[in-house]
């Protein structure tokens, strides 16, 4: 019950960090965390397509449930590009954003989706999530990045276009409307565009977004923005969020369940991964599946209270940890005081420049894309490589939630790719008599092999996927090395056995036989009652199943053709001084040393 109700109540957890100094600390990064959810609601919630409040308020209250039934200490959680872009994308075809029915379907997905990441806490899917390559979120942060870019250079040029289509076909309409660019929009958007530039690289610690979202609504202001037609926020109709049970049908939840899928684990994948960047970083402990829970709980609450859906945001987390916040107060704090600063401010937001958001927004998107991992991941991996670059062209020539689909079809392919080819290898000593015996790659170390014996180490799962893979690499070392007839399978770095591994192992051993030779396994311990379930040591015999390597080539050396060893010069094993022949190779060193004595004594001096 003590863990059940830990996973319920998580500040059972953490409670004994809060002291007085934690809570100094905390709410002097309450009152940053506050100042930059405020200009980041707003522009958020515009490229969700829903009024500036939704943001506003689910930077309320889905970061302060997150907060209070998550694993994070300094995580925030609330609205984010990626997800605010997907719920655009969404959406937009089947509602004109802002509107009624546009808001409906917004609060229902929310609701869906905490319903969806709910059931995968319960399941504790936390590891699974896992799976799921980091190159789709950075293929479709990217993606998510140049469709809100495209999207927000008409509002910050002042152009009126039509909505909707992919970014190519945005990006064509821009083209065909520069002739009536507003010179106005252009000089507002570029210069909150420019000023929180410069801020967040070379400021950092003021409030970047803040300053530049005042600069650029008191330009529009001087400039008279509103008389000259374009457009402002508006007047928040409230500033605190109200109760709210969305009104759909059953049909309404059949069209948005899939898309409200893709959100979910979007917004799984971004809180996990930040989650436990920021765990890591800091040396504290992160429960994913118990955030898992956090979020979806945090959803499905927001969904009831005109929210829309969130996730954790690495930006507000960033400048959460780097205020010194010490345990999740700061967040719940920083809602409280943002509720504050929206009672004394919510007049002020009506006079704020579409443009000025725009501009906001622009920056948003240029630092989604991270150039840097691009980089990273082109040179280091082909399969990622070809993740990402599948997951970016879903997102850019077909629909963004879709890109979802195909970047984690095409990781959980190439994980299945991977599991399917383990590394097999033949293994020798590096040592000689006298010293300890250690196994390395014959063909990397190019060591020499013993012309009767066979070490190979299979390292990854022997499963029925990659059944076809290893018996395709044993009929290779078989036509390489016919005279290698006695075969020790080391199996210390398998993950898994099953059902056709098994067989796979009952063939092999009846075939090694049939040449004449012998199969013997050795392995780890945990593994013998698989093999001994799967009949495989019924196959093989009691005796040829071994806890060591040493006692299983002692064995395998008492049935070589000591014919073949009487000739044998390579000597690898420790027991060839007791084979016949080995006082020839001894006889032959000798007579070696001593020739190479006497033409040292003969060498001129």
């Amino acid at each position: 019950m003590a863990v059940k109700l830990d996973r319920l109540l998580p500040i059972l957890d953490w409670r004994q960090r809060i002291t007085p100094d934690n809570l100094r600390a905390d709410l002097m990064a309450s009152v940053t965390n506050a100042a930059v959810a405020l200009p980041q609601g707003v522009a958020f919630a515009i490229i969700a397509g829903l009024p500036p409040e939704f943001g506003l308020y689910a930077s309320m209250v889905t970061a302060f449930v997150a907060a209070f039934f998550g694993s994070s200490m300094v995580m925030i959680s609330g609205p984010t590009t990626a997800l605010s872009a997907i719920l655009f994308a969404l959406l937009h075809d089947m509602a004109p954003p802002g509107t009624a029915v546009y808001v409906e379907f917004a609060l229902l997905v929310t609701l869906l989706v905490g319903v969806f990441q709910l059931a995968a806490g319960f399941a504790r899917l936390g590891s699974l999530v896992a799976f799921v390559s980091h190159s789709v979120i950075t293929g479709f942060t990217a993606a998510a990045a140049l469709l809100i870019a495209v999207s927000q250079i008409g509002v910050a040029l002042g152009l009126q276009l039509e909505g909707g289509g992919t970014v190519f076909e945005r990006l064509w309409r821009v083209f065909g409307a520069l002739d009536g660019i507003e010179p106005v929009a252009a000089l507002i958007s570029g210069t909150t565009l420019l000023l929180v530039a410069v801020l967040q690289t070379r400021f950092r610690k003021l409030p970047g977004f803040l300053i530049a979202l005042v600069a650029g609504s008191l330009l529009g202001y001087a400039l008279d923005a509103g008389g000259r037609g374009i457009e402002l926020i508006g007047t928040l109709p409230a500033v605190f969020p109200q109760f709210h049970l969305p009104e759909v049908t059953a049909g309404d939840i059949r069209l948005l369940a899939p898309g409200a899928a893709a959100i979910a684990l979007v917004g799984l994948l971004e809180a996990i991964s930040i989650g436990r960047s920021f765990a890591l970083r800091r040396g504290e402990r992160f429960d994913a599946n118990q955030e898992i829970l956090g979020q979806g709980l945090s959803n499905l609450v927001g969904g009831f209270f005109q929210c829309y859906a969130g996730s954790g945001s690495f930006t507000k987390s960033g400048v959460n940890a780097e205020a010194g916040a010490r345990t999740p107060l700061a967040t719940m704090f920083s809602c409280v005081i943002l509720a504050l600063i929206l009672l004394l401010v919510a007049p002020l937001v009506a006079w704020i420049p579409t443009p000025a958001i725009a501009g906001l927004i622009l920056y948003v998107a240029w630092r989604l894309i991270d150039i840097a991992e691009f980089r990273r991941v082109f040179r280091t991996s082909p399969p990622e490589t070809l993740i990402l670059m599948l997951t970016l062209a879903a997102g850019l020539l077909v629909k963004l939630d879709f890109s979802i689909y195909v970047g984690v079809i095409a990781s959980f392919a190439v994980f299945i790719y991977k599991s399917s080819r383990p590394l097999l290898r033949v293994t020798a000593p590096t040592t000689g008599r006298g010293e300890r015996r250690r196994f390395r790659n014959a063909e990397l170390h190019n060591l020499v092999e013993c012309p009767q014996i066979l070490v190979i180490r299979l390292d990854g799962p022997l499963f029925f996927g990659s059944v076809e893979y290893i018996e395709h690499q044993f009929r290779l070392l078989e036509r390489e090395r016919p005279g290698q007839k006695h075969i020790l399978f080391y199996l210390k770095g398998i993950g898994r056995l099953d059902l056709s591994g098994a067989d796979f192992l009952r063939h092999e051993i009846r075939a090694a036989r049939a040449r004449g030779g012998s199969f013997r396994i050795a392995l780890a311990m945990p593994l013998l009652d698989q093999l001994r379930r799967y009949h495989v040591v019924e196959e093989l015999g009691e005796g040829n199943v071994y806890i060591s390597k040493a006692e299983a080539l002692e064995d395998a050396i008492a049935e070589l053709d000591f014919e073949i060893c009487a000739g044998c010069t390579k000597r690898i094993w420790q027991e060839c001084s007791r084979l016949p022949g080995a006082e020839l190779i001894a006889t032959d060193a000798d007579t070696n040393a001593g020739d190479e004595e006497n033409a040292s004594d003969a060498a001129p001096r």
